[in-house]
């Protein structure tokens, strides 16, 4: 069920909330393949969509002036196969490989920085099972300097209560799905997160052609004139209350693979975010 939450919905939904357990495999298989759409940029892609027997082997994810963005073979097959749980941990959570070096973007470290400490390691316990796939995607490279880091040693993350409301939508929508990197219009260092939050603007560029990343505030630009049904029809489905199909890259095959209370929980964060327009 899609609603939105006011008043005595809001107390029953934080006071219903649950913190989630110990890491564990359902919890990594659930954010791997559903709201964290790994697959999304790590599967190799053919003519009908991500390819199943390859799934998370690596691929080409993009191309432009700043960089050629190569998603690694992250099966056990890969290079990662052989790093520790708490190395494979630090570099989907901070962005660094076991030698030190940077993993450079598309990578939303911004978001996964953010990452409780039992659901990265739940992810990592997932990523442990899944088949072996040989596939050699190549590596990325860049014509722009990397930073040392993306921030300071990540020390420990708590889980967030869950529930449906504000606090674990943006948890979901933020560190998990990275919804707000991409609809986030970039600066020079990065998404503007502290000043244009989900305003939306930014450009893709692939064999769809270019699509541009809505404006996810509560502006009239952006989430104000749909209901909560059309909004949760977008993200899972791609369909636009016309009946319009949305482009790529939005991952609606994972989204779709939520559950129906982490959806509600996302789509009450989006609609709690300051009003901001579209560039003009």
């Amino acid at each position: 069920m899609i609603f939105r939450l006011t008043g005595l919905s809001l107390v029953l939904a934080v006071t219903g909330a649950v913190a989630h357990a110990d890491p564990s495999l359902d919890r990594g298989r659930y954010l791997v393949e559903g709201p964290a759409g790994c697959g999304n940029c790590h599967t190799p892609m053919g003519p009908q969509g991500p390819v199943a027997e390859q799934a998370l082997s690596g691929r080409f994810v993009d191309k432009n002036p700043a960089f050629t963005a190569i998603a690694p073979n992250i099966t056990p097959a890969g290079a990662a196969g052989g790093w520790t749980d708490a190395e494979l941990a630090k570099a989907i959570r901070e962005g660094l490989r076991p030698d030190g070096s940077v993993i450079g973007p598309p990578m939303p470290f911004a978001m996964y920085r953010g990452l409780s400490d039992d659901d990265v390691m739940s992810m990592v316990m997932y990523l442990r099972t899944v088949p072996a796939v040989e596939n050699d995607p190549g590596k990325s490279t860049y014509n722009i300097p990397l930073p040392p880091a993306y921030g300071p040693p990540i020390d420990s993350v708590p889980h967030p209560d869950e529930g449906v409301s504000v606090a674990y939508g943006a948890y979901l929508a933020g560190p998990v799905a990275h919804c707000m990197e991409c609809h986030t219009p970039m600066g020079d260092r990065g998404p503007m997160l502290d000043t244009r939050l989900g305003a939306g603007g930014f450009e893709f560029h692939g064999p769809w052609g270019t699509s541009v990343a809505a404006n996810l505030t509560s502006h009239e630009d952006g989430l104000a004139v749909y209901s909560d049904t059309e909004l949760a029809d977008m993200i899972i489905k791609g369909l636009r209350p016309d009946g319009a199909q949305m482009m790529p890259p939005m991952p609606y095959g994972y989204l779709a693979r939520m559950t129906d209370d982490d959806l509600s929980a996302i789509i009450f964060y989006l609609r709690s975010l300051p009003p901001l327009p579209d560039a003009g």
